[in-house]
């Protein structure tokens, strides 16, 4: 009995793992365009419990979106190429927001909230969140050395893949990406 169960549970396991690798290989078909700097993991990875300050000034963590699949955007006022691609990520917030994705900005180092403000409004932006990671320690924890960096974590908060630099987040790339991941197809 005790064999059988080992078969079954390692049969399962290899399904569950060929599956994910599956998907990854699909995933990797739909990079076009800028989402070929999308770097997506042949297995996924372990987030950060690290906190961070939340719009209206409560601390959150990461682990308050499980559920949802996120696309995590670590940016600063003072940064250039995020200038060129918040407009992006806000165009994909109004297309894709929902119950099963999300997109959540984090302005990580100095940033002060008047600021964020201005940069916001100056490029149009505003049904984005004015999160912010004053010390650094939750970009520090996720690997993030320079800006922008995006995350995508899958509803069970782990990370599936990143692109490091700016990108058209509003792409048809992208969106069959992240469609694809938040409805599990």
């Amino acid at each position: 009995m005790r064999k059988l169960k080992s078969i079954l549970l390692y049969t399962a396991l290899g399904l569950l793992a060929n599956a994910a690798h599956a998907q990854s290989s699909d995933l990797a078909a739909l990079r076009e365009g800028d989402m070929r700097k999308l770097t997506l993991h042949s297995e996924t990875m372990e987030s950060s419990d690290e906190t961070f300050i939340g719009a209206d000034g409560s601390e959150m963590s990461l682990a308050d979106y499980v559920g949802k699949t996120v696309l995590v955007n670590f940016w600063a006022t003072w940064c250039a190429p995020c200038r060129k691609e918040m407009p992006h990520l806000s165009k994909l917030q109004n297309d894709l927001m929902g119950e099963n994705f999300e997109v959540v900005t984090i302005a990580t180092g100095r940033n002060p909230r008047p600021a964020m403000e201005a940069f916001f409004k100056e490029i149009g932006v505003d049904n984005l969140p004015l999160h912010t990671d004053p010390r650094q320690t939750l970009a520090r924890s996720m690997g993030v050395l320079g800006l922008p960096v995006t995350v995508i974590l899958g509803p069970d908060g782990r990370e599936i893949g990143r692109l490091q630099g700016d990108a058209d987040w509003a792409s048809d790339s992208a969106m069959a990406i992240l469609t694809a991941i938040s409805t599990g197809e």
